[in-house]
């Protein structure tokens, strides 16, 4: 009997959760406002630093329908303590993100920069049509 006892103790012990609590994140600041017109905005602020913000809006691009456009920034704390910073623009060309965080290519060699150039400014050429 003790042993059935003890077994069951053991069970038990071993289905708790093991490792570290979490505890939830507190929402510091939290705001948000939906128009009648289709435009809107939100932001919002976390106890672990993560800041947000966007607003958008309906734009004609002449097309049968409007196309949204939205521009907003975030910022979250990285593992090495520093702000990783993200501001954005999304509308019919796409998303376009901005940040320092963000790879850039590479310089363009100047030798293709020349021959660029040189084709920017040379006059254009007849077609040759066969």
């Amino acid at each position: 009997m003790k042993t059935i006892v003890f077994l069951g103790l053991l069970a038990v012990v071993c289905a708790a959760p093991q490792g570290p609590a979490t505890e939830p994140i507190p929402i510091i600041r939290q705001d948000s406002q939906v128009n009648p017109d289709g435009s809107y905005q939100y932001s919002y602020e976390t106890g672990n630093g993560i800041v947000a913000e966007e607003q958008g809006e309906l734009k004609n691009v002449g097309a049968e329908e409007p196309a949204i456009q939205v521009q907003g920034q975030f910022q979250y704390p990285s593992d090495d303590g520093s702000n990783i910073q993200l501001t954005y623009v999304a509308n019919e060309n796409g998303f376009q993100p901005q940040g320092a965080h963000l790879p850039t290519p590479p310089p363009i060699p100047a030798a293709i920069q020349r021959a660029l150039d040189f084709l920017a400014t040379a006059p254009p050429q007849a077609e040759n049509r066969n």
